[in-house]
């Protein structure tokens, strides 16, 4: 086979347009990953107090849930580029104001900004869902979650390596990176969204009055719930159980998080073509439940091996699995909005899981979070399962 022909061969694996979309969203994790395991130290600086620095964290899942249907809606009038250019270019901004914040309240604008713009990732999901078939998403939207797990990867390194020139710097970075991942999204991102038919006469508001709370988006909220308690219980869990430090547990997330951009970039599309994304997405919520329920009860490394590896696979798999699924539910005009929402429900389960998990933990004892976790996903498996014989 000539070299041109196996160029071509190779290029048609993925669509104009992938790779830049790809590449932008690595790098907005990248800047992400950057400031978040940081945070807490630097706004210690500020005299926050414990309870201060988690409802610091929340501030950007808050904002994101309330502004991340909204800019879903708007790239589906107006298109995804602008939306995701603009989404960047609030990131560049909300990362320089946490750099250069004199104030603990300047914490919170810059963190509620840059949560603001977060949507660029339903918006950069809506933009693969408008270049690939419908056959081929799962296994795009899974290279599209691989992107997340090379920016969380590289982002913490990159922003330690950075702390070594003050405590600033890596917000500072964070906000080069984000600008000039705008100005490169400018320059090299194709507009996907052509087939948007303009309304003339029609005043839609930024914020609409009623989204598309439906079962699929509560079924993110549960699984969201469920997976977001899990991460921010198990350090404890690993100090109790296993005697992990903090360094050993955050090599645990490295390897989790390795795992899944290996389901994601890899299996999901294979396992896509044999069983379909709505088989796959219950099939995932089952190894979801499997692995919660094995690491309640695990007492011994091996065990827990199992139960990491569970949650692995299946988080892997549900994630692109769920994206999949939502934007086959509805018209191409709406796709913005639904993955808007989608991320919206993320965002709240981002808030809320931890704080029911902490609770869990510790008035029920050390496990229990997992059960608890476990129950929510069985709720998510059965509005799935009614979702598909409706």
């Amino acid at each position: 086979m000539s070299a041109e022909l196996m160029n071509d061969v190779k290029k048609s694996k993925y669509p104009k347009g992938f790779w830049t979309i790809w590449s932008t969203v690595a790098l907005d994790m990248v800047g992400f990953g950057m400031v978040v395991p940081i945070l807490g130290r630097y706004a210690d600086r500020f005299g926050a107090s414990g309870f201060e620095v988690g409802l610091l964290f929340s501030a950007f899942s808050i904002a994101q849930f309330f502004f991340a249907p909204a800019m879903g809606r708007l790239s589906d009038r107006i298109g995804r580029k602008p939306v995701i250019i603009i989404s960047l270019l609030g990131t560049a901004v909300g990362s320089f104001i946490t750099g250069a914040a004199g104030a603990l309240w300047l914490l919170f604008l810059g963190r509620f900004l840059d949560g603001a713009s977060g949507a660029s990732v339903s918006v950069a999901q809506s933009a693969i869902t408008d270049i690939a078939s419908p056959e081929d998403r799962p296994r795009l939207l899974g290279m599209l979650g691989a992107a997340f797990g090379v920016g969380f990867v590289f982002g913490p390194a990159i922003g330690g390596l950075a702390a070594l020139g003050g405590p600033h710097v890596p917000f500072y970075l964070a906000s080069a990176f984000a600008l000039c991942n705008a100005v490169a999204a400018y320059v090299r991102l194709p507009e996907t969204h052509t087939n948007r038919v303009p309304r003339t006469g029609d005043k839609v508001p930024f914020f609409s009055r009623k989204f598309s709370w439906n079962r699929l988006t509560v079924t993110a909220l549960l699984s969201g719930t469920a997976f977001a308690g899990f991460e921010a219980t198990f350090a404890l869990f690993g100090e109790r159980r296993f005697d992990l430090t903090e360094g050993s547990a955050a090599a645990v997330f490295l390897v989790v998080g390795v795992m899944l951009v290996i389901v994601q970039g890899g299996l999901i599309g294979p396992l896509t073509k044999r069983f379909g994304s709505e088989q796959l997405l219950r099939s995932g919520f089952v190894l979801l439940i499997g692995g919660f329920l094995v690491l309640a009860a695990a007492e011994v490394w091996v065990v827990l091996f199992v139960a990491l590896a569970l949650l692995s696979l299946g988080q892997g798999v549900v994630s692109p699995s769920l994206t999949s699924v939502v934007a086959d539910s509805v018209t191409p005009d709406k796709r913005g909005e639904a993955l808007g929402v989608q991320q919206s429900a993320g965002a709240l389960s981002r808030i809320i899981g931890p704080a029911i998990a902490g609770l869990v933990f510790d008035q029920a004892g050390v496990g229990w979070p997992y059960v608890v976790a476990a129950v929510l996903t069985v709720c998510a498996v059965i509005l799935v399962t009614s979702h598909g014989e409706s």
